[in-house]
């Protein structure tokens, strides 16, 4: 007996449908490998490490096995990752604003709507930074002086097209001030220019402020709420300007890996954020939690290309 087409299809897709479903009920079922697209030692890898000290009280026992795949700035590991077997057993670190101003600018072997993140977990907020002994006390100080001298105000940050650029022309243009910008080649290059007064200040992240001691001062932090590891750190917004912001970090998979097992990965990611032994890390350690969900994803992703396209703007950035 001939089965008609349309019938035929939706076998096809009943039958797939329930394989997916199956699969998902015994998620994960082996090790996860959990790739970072960066060298070891970053806030990427860091965060990575906190989640996997924790990761097997939230998938029942299944560990996860952490791996690099640097190059590029990321993109090298973003380029391949729709390769890559689509079952949820590997799993991607991503990051913002990266995977949205890299192919804004050339040619990277992907595009933004190509990869599949399924949760933002934590941001390092960008802060502004001055060495101990610098005459700005407060930020208003830098803002005077900013104003007062256009353009004499420099800023180290960790390399052009960051977070920490698109935090500086952002802030310029709230405060209404000219300040300069000088990409170094990482947070640690731009730290110690900021510590060795070859700059005014650094936009840098905030977990640096940490590794320094008193050798720099924080002035503002760009998180909705005063972080708890730098209590007496006013935020941007309580001084009256709308800057929150860093780098966003989460998890992406493979975009065949079915929605069932995309929905699972971000609950385990939520289950280790909720987790008390990872947020004390997490928290100590600098970084700001966030609870950005596969279901929120979408509406997130299309606010923040938003975001940074009118920040791109501001940088006067133009695909080569």
């Amino acid at each position: 007996m001939r089965i008609p087409r349309l019938q035929m299809a939706a076998a096809i897709a009943a039958v797939a449908v329930g394989a997916a479903t199956a699969l998902a009920a015994d998620f994960p079922s082996k090790p996860i490998n959990y790739i970072i697209p960066f060298n070891a030692g970053g806030e990427s890898d860091i965060s990575a490490r906190f989640q996997q000290s924790v990761w097997e009280k939230h998938t029942g026992g299944q560990p996860v096995v952490i791996q690099y795949q640097a190059g590029a700035g990321g993109a090298q590991a973003w380029s391949k990752l729709n390769g890559m077997e689509a079952d949820g057993h590997t799993v991607m670190g991503i990051n913002l604003p990266h995977t949205v101003l890299q192919p804004m600018i050339k040619d990277v072997g992907y595009q933004t709507d190509d990869l599949t993140p399924v949760h933002y977990f934590h941001y390092t907020p960008n802060a502004i930074f001055v060495s101990k002994d610098s005459k700005f006390k407060t930020l208003q100080d830098l803002i005077d002086h900013a104003k007062a001298n256009p353009g004499a105000v420099t800023f180290a940050g960790s390399g052009s097209n960051s977070a920490n650029h698109l935090a500086q022309a952002q802030f310029d243009q709230l405060a209404g001030v000219k300040t300069t910008y000088i990409p170094f080649t990482g947070t640690g290059p731009s730290v110690t220019a900021v510590l060795g007064n070859q700059t005014m200040a650094g936009f840098n992240y905030a977990p640096s402020g940490l590794n320094q001691g008193d050798a720099m001062r924080m002035l503002a932090v760009a998180s909705e709420e005063r972080m708890p590891a730098f209590p007496d750190v006013p935020t941007f917004k309580e001084l009256g300007f709308d800057l929150v912001g860093g780098a966003y970090r989460g998890v992406s998979v493979p975009k065949d890996t079915p929605e069932e097992i995309r929905k699972k990965v971000s609950d385990i990611v939520a289950a280790i954020n909720a987790d008390p032994e990872f947020r004390k890390k997490m928290e100590a350690g600098g970084f700001v939690l966030t609870e950005v969900t596969y279901d929120k994803m979408e509406a997130f992703v299309e606010s923040k290309k938003g975001e940074y396209a009118k920040a791109a703007e501001l940088l006067g950035l133009k695909k080569q």
